[in-house]
C-alpha cells in the first residue's frame, strides 16, 4: 500500500474515532476504549478490502461483516457513516429512545449491519454460519468478524472455533482485538485466554499475528487469509485500548465509561490535531 493511501486511511480512522466518542458523549453511555482500538481495522475492511456497496447494503453477493464484540458499536456506526450507509449527522442520536442507532448493532434497523450482536460469543458463531452458507450456496463472498480478547473467555467462541475448522471455512477471517484489557481489568488476571495464537492453532485455524494499527500489516494478514485454503484464519491484532486519545490509552476504566464535556473536548482536540497533521502529508 502506498504512503498516500495509508495516510488517507489513517485520516478516516481518526474520524471514526471522533464519531465513536461523539456517540458515547451524546448518550452519556457506551464503550469508547474498545471502539478506539478497532477503528483502524474497520477502516481497512470497509474502505479497502470488502466487496460492499452502501447504495445496495443487502446485495446477496457482498462480503459480510459481524461485530461480535457488539458493545463497540460506536466504532462500527462511525465507519458505516463515513462509508456512506447513513448520515454522519445521525451519530449524536446514539442510544436515544427514538434512534435506530442503539447500544448494540441491529441488522433490522441499521443500514450496513449484517448481524445483530451484543451477547458475546454469538456474533462469531453467526459469522461461521454465514461462511458455511456461502460454501453450501457456492458463493464467493467472504465473512469477516471482530472479537474482543475478553470475549474469548466465552465457551461459545471455542465451540465456533471447532465448527469453523471442521467445515474448513477458509472464507472466514476472525480479527481478535488483543488490547489486553476488559471491563474488570487485565485479561490475564480476570480469566486468562492466552496464548491466543496457540489455542486457535490447536483448534485447526491458520493464525496471523499483526499490529492492529499498521495498515500494511493488517492488509498483509487479509491477503494471507485469502490465500489460505482449507481452514479459517484468526488474525491476532495487538492493539491499544483507547488508541489516539492520551488519557484513554491502556486504561481499563474507559472500557464502558462516557467522557464528561471537558474530557470529550480534550479528546476531540487531540484527534483533530492528528488529522490535521496527516492531512498536511497529502
Amino acid at each position: 500500500m502506498d504512503a498516500k493511501r495509508k495516510t488517507e486511511l489513517a485520516i478516516i480512522a481518526n474520524k471514526v474515532r471522533k464519531h465513536a466518542l461523539t456517540a458515547v458523549f451524546s448518550a452519556n453511555s457506551g464503550h469508547p476504549g474498545g471502539s478506539l482500538s478497532i477503528a483502524d481495522v474497520l477502516t481497512l475492511l470497509y474502505f479497502e478490502v470488502m466487496n460492499i456497496d452502501p447504495k445496495n447494503p443487502r446485495d446477496p453477493e457482498r462480503d459480510r461483516f459481524v461485530l461480535s464484540k457488539g458493545h463497540t458499536a460506536p466504532a462500527l456506526y462511525g465507519t458505516l457513516a463515513e462509508r456512506g450507509y447513513f448520515p454522519v449527522a445521525d451519530i449524536p442520536t446514539f442510544r436515544k429512545v427514538d434512534s435506530y442507532l442503539q447500544g448494540h448493532p441491529d441488522m433490522n434497523k441499521v443500514p450496513g449491519v449484517d448481524m445483530s450482536t451484543g451477547s458475546l460469543g454469538q456474533g462469531v458463531s453467526a459469522a461461521g454460519g454465514m461462511a458455511l452458507a456461502a460454501k453450501l450456496d457456492k458463493k464467493d463472498y467472504r465473512v469477516y468478524t471482530i472479537l474482543g480478547d475478553g470475549e474469548l473467555e466465552e465457551g461459545q467462541v471455542w465451540e465456533q472455533a471447532m465448527f469453523a475448522a471442521h467445515y474448513k471455512l477458509d472464507n472466514m477471517t476472525a480479527f481478535i482485538d488483543f488490547n489486553g484489557l476488559q471491563i474488570d481489568g487485565d485479561i490475564k488476571e480476570v480469566m486468562n485466554p492466552t496464548p491466543i495464537d496457540k489455542k486457535f492453532e490447536a483448534f485447526g485455524w491458520n493464525v496471523v499475528l499483526c499490529d492492529a494499527h499498521d495498515f500494511d500489516a493488517l492488509l498483509d494478514a487479509v491477503n494471507v487469509a485469502k490465500a489460505t485454503k482449507g481452514k479459517p484464519t484468526a488474525v491476532i491484532m495487538k492493539s491499544v485500548k483507547g488508541k489516539n486519545v492520551s488519557f484513554m490509552e491502556n486504561n481499563a476504566a474507559w472500557h464502558g465509561a462516557a467522557p464528561n464535556e471537558e474530557q470529550y473536548n480534550t479528546a476531540i482536540a487531540e484527534l483533530d490535531a492528528k488529522i490535521k497533521e496527516l492531512e498536511a502529508q497529502l
